[in-house]
């Protein structure tokens, strides 16, 4: 978010890591689903006017770089992990996929470095070159928790001057800088429009469209003399130093994105409009080269009013795209290019109704690229549907923060990076008044590729798909359907309460989904709470099929629901103390190691801060007690998958202090939670300290259970159920 992005908790609870090069996660050059071309849209994302070509899959006589997804490197944040660098003399080659006259190159060099490429059609060598520079890259935002260095990458584009035809070669040789090519678009450019009927040109008021001088006041004076009607911005290039305000009732439109452009770091900047604001057709392309949280360094910063509209526009180094404030009911966001910010595409801050967000192509943002943000009053019915996202640096691809009846539809995600999933639907509220999710939140028909990243605050990684009960409960019904997930580095779908507090994440229901090659688990969950999957099938699990472990251990269970059809991860991750490693599979099972351990523990009533996880914390000095002068009391641990635990180890405070007692208890054992079946029946265990206050039961052959109970009716030494440590075994 730009106003803050997410801080994740940082409260490392295992030391999960990435290797360096994550090849569990096969990304072979010339196979990867490339944006804008017709398999990737066929199921999500935007109808592009542009197919995009990796460079990894190109013929060149440069290096490979990646893959890679470690936090701070130039290849984790490439489209598809990987790039080609180029040193002085070398090229990279595409074969044109489309008929074109336009190239866009998204490319890095060398900080503090600038430069250009010698552009080559069918090897001749055009005049023109494509200027490349570091200048609005390597983006430092030391205030917030976890980052690093990043948006590494930056676009040029280029009119050819020509038109090429599929088939043909357009080469990009590096000549006076150090340059790594990551994808190319080529796009078959219009030609400008016309001036339409009665509209009130920018420079009939005296806007200069050689860029030289300065146009802002001649954008004002058209815009008053056109109210109710058109401001035209013709072919050209203007300069607009400061902000427009005052932007109502009125259409600004341009000649085409590639003709009219507008150079300007903050375009449009009020609290308020009436609203009928029309945007279309030119570009704006700002000088952001860092982010401000302070500065309004945006296209449209607050707000545009009811019943406007953005569309055709080109959206470049910008701190972001449309960051919405106030009152922007019924706006239309739609077939937008939004590059290079650095920080969110679009922001939804609230106070907004039946906006729809669609059709638009978003690249690098260094935080969300798309948000909504339900501050002050709620976002509500309003959507995110057949969006293009690609290389979000910072933090989410689409975040859903707070809101009512809330639709993420249709949208083509990937390569999401460090702070982020490829979707978020979260109650984190950063700031207050904050209105969490309610209704329905409709995800549906979205495909996240490479999507989700290790979280260094954390020290764990973060699925493409996650549900947050950040800072509240989930009372929203979410729904979650027809989702596909390739080559996700870690998970698949991620529920967890990320601020550490153990909110619960319910009313959860995943149907129909395809997983392929997660890196770790499909299901990682984190909170208490539950989910219902059905038809949801997986190939490729790197590791195992679930990993259940909510935090606070203490905190509760999350309920896994079988809805039927679902196929190929039935597996659970065996070893809540560690974090499984992409690709590494599930341990052999350790006959020595406490399955209950760490694991999320529950009990009829606690006496004061004597809670159940101080019984599975691995500390025999705490313990929970039960309340008192209330017998019976349950003790219950979920081991996390179905055990065949043969022995228990029941230990009180091994202190002198703690006289010897004998409690009366029955351990009993479910599959699900809430079938149980008497495993020992009831029976006196004595607790002496001379012999270390510890009692062992021995559990029958056939003693296969997840959920472990222990019904305790007598203490002789203290009217309550106690334990200090309750330890599980397979032997």
């Amino acid at each position: 978010m730009s106003q803050g992005t997410p801080r994740h908790r940082t409260t490392a609870r295992a030391a999960g890591r990435l290797s360096a090069v994550a090849t569990a996660v096969a990304l072979t050059a010339g196979t990867l689903v490339t944006l804008g071309t017709p398999a990737a849209q066929a199921a999500a994302g935007a109808t592009l006017p542009f197919t995009s070509v990796e460079a990894e899959s190109a013929s060149s006589t440069g290096a490979r770089i990646g893959p890679d997804y470690t936090q701070g490197t130039v290849a984790s944040e490439a489209s598809g992990r990987q790039a080609v660098r180029l040193n002085s003399g070398q090229r990279v080659e595409f074969t044109v996929p489309r008929a074109a006259n336009a190239i866009n190159v998204s490319y890095n060099v060398p900080d503090g470095q600038s430069g250009s490429l010698d552009v080559y059609v069918n090897g001749t060598k055009l005049a023109k070159t494509l200027p490349v520079t570091s200048k609005y890259s390597y983006v430092d935002t030391g205030w917030i928790a976890g980052s690093k260095t990043h948006h590494f990458f930056d676009n040029a584009r280029l009119l050819l001057g020509r038109n090429v035809q599929a088939g043909d070669k357009i080469a990009l040789q590096a000549s006076n800088v150090q340059v790594t090519v990551d994808v190319a678009d080529f796009e078959q450019v219009a030609d400008a429009t016309g001036k339409p009927s009665g509209a009130v040109s920018v420079t009939d008021k005296g806007a200069d469209p050689s860029g030289q001088g300065d146009s802002t006041q001649a954008f004002r004076a058209a815009i008053s003399a056109a109210q109710g009607g058109v401001v035209w911005i013709p072919p050209g290039d203007y300069r607009v130093t400061s902000s427009l305000q005052n932007v109502q009732n009125v259409t600004l439109q341009g000649a085409g994105s590639w003709h009219s452009v507008v150079h300007s770091s903050s375009f449009i900047d009020q609290q308020s409009s009436a609203g009928n604001v029309h945007l279309k057709d030119f570009a704006v392309i700002g000088e952001v080269t860092e982010r401000n949280d302070g500065s309004p360094d945006n296209f449209v910063n607050g707000s545009l009013g009811a019943n406007s509209s953005v569309s055709g526009m080109w959206l470049q180094h910008l701190k972001v795209g449309l960051w919405l404030t106030g009152t922007n009911d019924n706006l239309v966001v739609e077939n937008n290019r939004i590059l290079d910010t650095t920080a969110d595409g679009l922001n939804l801050n609230g106070t907004a109704k039946n906006v729809h967000v669609r059709g638009n192509f978003l690249r690098n943002q260094g935080d969300d690229s798309l948000a909504m943000w339900s501050l002050n009053s709620p976002d509500i019915s309003s959507s995110f549907e057949n969006n293009t996202i690609s290389q979000p640096n910072l933090a989410n691809g689409i975040a859903i923060y707070g809101g009512t009846d809330i639709t993420v539809r249709n949208n083509l995600i990937s390569d999401t990076n460090a702070l982020g999933s490829g979707i978020a639907i979260s109650n984190q509220k950063f700031l207050d008044p904050f209105h969490p999710l309610a209704g329905t939140i409709t995800v549906d028909g979205n495909t996240l590729v490479r999507a989700g990243a290790m979280n260094p605050n954390w020290k764990h990684p973060m699925g493409a798909l996650r549900v947050d009960s950040y800072d509240s409960q989930i009372n929203a019904t979410v729904n979650i359907t027809d989702t596909t997930i390739t080559d996700s580095p870690y998970s698949a779908f991620e529920f967890v309460s990320g601020g550490g507090t153990g909110h619960p994440v319910k009313n959860v229901n995943v149907t129909g989904a395809t997983v392929k090659n997660t890196g770790t688990v499909v299901v990682q969950a984190e909170a208490q709470g539950a989910a219902t999957f059905k038809n949801v099938t997986a190939t490729g699990v790197g590791s195992a099929g679930v990993y259940n472990c909510p935090y606070p251990a203490d905190s509760g269970t999350f309920t896994l629901t079988d809805g039927g059809g679902n196929s190929g991860w039935n597996s659970t991750w065996s070893d809540c103390t560690t974090w499984p490693e992409p690709g590494q599979g599930n341990p052999a099972p350790d006959p020595t190691r406490n399955l209950a351990k760490g694991r999320p523990a529950t009990a009829t009533g606690s006496q004061d801060v004597y809670t159940p996880g101080k019984a599975v914390d691995g500390d025999a000095n705490s313990y929970w007690e039960s309340s008192n002068n209330a017998f019976p009391q349950a003790f219950t641990v979920d081991l996390g998958s179905s055990q065949a635990v043969r022995r228990l180890v029941l230990k009180l405070p091994p202190s002198s202090a703690w006289g010897a007692r004998t409690e009366t208890l029955s351990v009993l054992g479910s599959t699900d939670g809430s079938g149980w079946s008497t495993v020992v029946g009831s029976k006196g265990y004595r607790f002496d300290p001379a012999t270390g206050n510890t009692a062992t039961v021995t559990l029958p052959a056939n003693a296969d259970l997840r959920y472990l109970r222990l019904d305790v009716t007598a203490n002789t030494g203290w009217p309550a159920a106690q334990f200090s440590e309750v330890e599980a075994y397979l032997q």
